[in-house]
């Protein structure tokens, strides 16, 4: 993990750092750094096809029960209305679709997030705590397929960094 001042060094040195063919890049930061997500490699996020399908499960599930319901659980003539009059479900099956697609959605970005993490090897590193502060940090998994101990010790001592550290595991 390499240590940064500023964000335009974080920025540089992640943007070198993909174009060497580094994959597993994270960084870590105490505010939003505009083109940093790009710099390491993240373009896309699965959250809207998840949200998608949970608001259509939702809007199939508001809908079913409702059908249920008013044509093989309990039918009632009421009016002389057909059993399956839709238009009255609509309401219900709205709002199972928002339901169902905000609850998707909260649980997606958890899971695609990885969360929760309570422990995470970074923060071994004692200096690790100013990256809620003032401090930006650059780290390269044990998991790239590029990551060679050494090699990316001396990859990332060559961005010039304020401290380049092992993550214990």
């Amino acid at each position: 993990m390499a240590e940064f001042k500023s964000p335009e060094e974080l920025v540089a040195g992640a943007q070198r750092a993909h174009s060497a063919g580094y994959r597993r890049i994270d960084a870590f930061t105490p505010l939003p750094i505009e083109g940093l997500a790009e710099a390491i490699g993240f373009h896309r996020t699965r959250l809207p096809i998840v949200v998608m399908m949970g608001g259509i499960i939702g809007g199939l599930t508001g809908f079913g029960m409702q059908y249920y319901a008013s044509v093989i659980g309990f039918p009632l003539n009421i009016g002389g209305k057909p059993y399956n009059s839709w238009p009255a479900f609509i309401p219900i099956t709205f709002e199972m679709t928002i339901l169902f697609a905000a609850l998707s959605t909260v649980l997606g970005l958890l899971a695609l997030n990885g969360l929760p993490t309570p422990y995470h090897p970074v923060f071994n590193v004692p200096e690790f705590e100013l990256a809620s502060r003032d401090r930006f940090f650059l780290c390269i998994t044990v998991r790239d397929p590029k990551f060679d101990l050494e090699e990316t010790k001396k990859f990332l001592a060559g961005l010039n960094p304020r401290k380049v550290s092992e993550i214990e595991q």
